[in-house]
């Protein structure tokens, strides 16, 4: 999370934002073992405002987006059936990596909304890395932090 301490920095944060210019990683567990070591989703995506969920879609689908994602395995745990992977977004769409890999039979544990594993448990889902122009000095900000109980 981040914090600005004036207006003005606030406000060239939030314009930062509305540029896509802040980039974020996130660690997910996700249900089953992935196809591949790393990979790209692409899909469309159409979000329900009535029942907060999205979904995936036909491109041509009414108001559909577009959805991009790279994923690469960080472990997988034969025993629980659960992958560890890094996600990089692309775009960032609503419930983005939920949905994609819940589309592949790859719920997150947790996700109440898209998935069945973990019900009553936390989403394993962790934004780990940051990275944006310091408002004031325009100087390159990386924060990473990854937890080591987040997974267990």
């Amino acid at each position: 999370m981040v914090f600005a301490r004036t207006s003005k920095a606030a406000s060239r944060l939030s314009e930062q934002v509305r540029k896509k210019e802040f980039h974020k990683k996130y660690l997910a567990m996700c249900d089953g073992k992935m196809e591949q070591e790393k990979d790209s989703f692409r899909d469309f995506l159409q979000k329900n405002e009535r029942t907060n969920t999205s979904k995936v879609v036909a491109d041509n689908a009414k108001n559909a987006k577009e959805a991009i994602l790279d994923y690469e395995i960080v472990s997988y745990n034969e025993k629980t059936n659960l992958s560890l992977v890094k996600v990089d977004l692309h775009t960032g769409r609503h419930h983005q990596i939920r949905v994609q890999f819940a589309a592949r039979n790859h719920s997150l544990y947790g996700d109440q909304k898209y998935g069945t594993r973990g019900r009553g448990k936390p989403l394993r889902l962790w934004a780990y890395y940051l990275s944006f122009a310091h408002p004031i000095t325009k100087e390159k900000m990386e924060f990473e932090d990854i937890p080591e109980n987040l997974f267990q």
